[in-house]
């Protein structure tokens, strides 16, 4: 059986490796990565895990809105491992993951997905998120 739970820092190997598979390099910063998520009180990174094997992952963070009575839920970085695809193990981390979002008062979920990721825009559609076309992205130098 499958069972969602909250990362921990020893799954940092896995991660690493999951986040490979979607072409992400992250070796050299995980641990710092994972224990920023797991202390932040407005984020949200979990993983399905069935015999002590983590299989997905997926991280999220709560927004809060001023012009709008909810907020939202936006997912930052969502993986199943190539290997289980197809077996139900996003559709689960995705129906916890929502409702999370309900739990912290938001309306609705996010997420952006590169063009060039087809098979995940087609699980999105399934799971009856909407394209909205438009993100705007610009790169500002880190001061630390």
């Amino acid at each position: 059986m499958v069972k969602i739970r909250n990362a921990h820092l020893a799954d940092a190997d896995v991660l690493v490796d999951l986040l490979a598979q979607l072409g992400y390099s992250a070796q050299g910063y995980i641990k710092e990565k994972i224990a920023t998520l797991l202390r932040h009180p407005d984020a949200a990174l979990l993983v399905a895990e069935q015999d002590q094997q983590v299989l997905g992952f997926i991280s999220l963070h709560f927004i809060p809105q001023i012009a709008l009575e909810g907020d939202f839920c936006r997912i930052s970085y969502f993986c199943v491992d190539d290997k289980q695809t197809s077996q139900g193990v996003g559709k689960l981390l995705i129906e916890h993951a929502e409702q999370m979002a309900s739990e912290h008062g938001c309306d609705r979920m996010e997420v952006h997905s590169g063009s060039r990721r087809l098979r995940a825009h087609q699980f999105y559609t399934r799971q009856e998120y909407e394209e909205s076309p438009k993100y705007f992205i610009k790169m500002v130098a880190r001061l630390t």
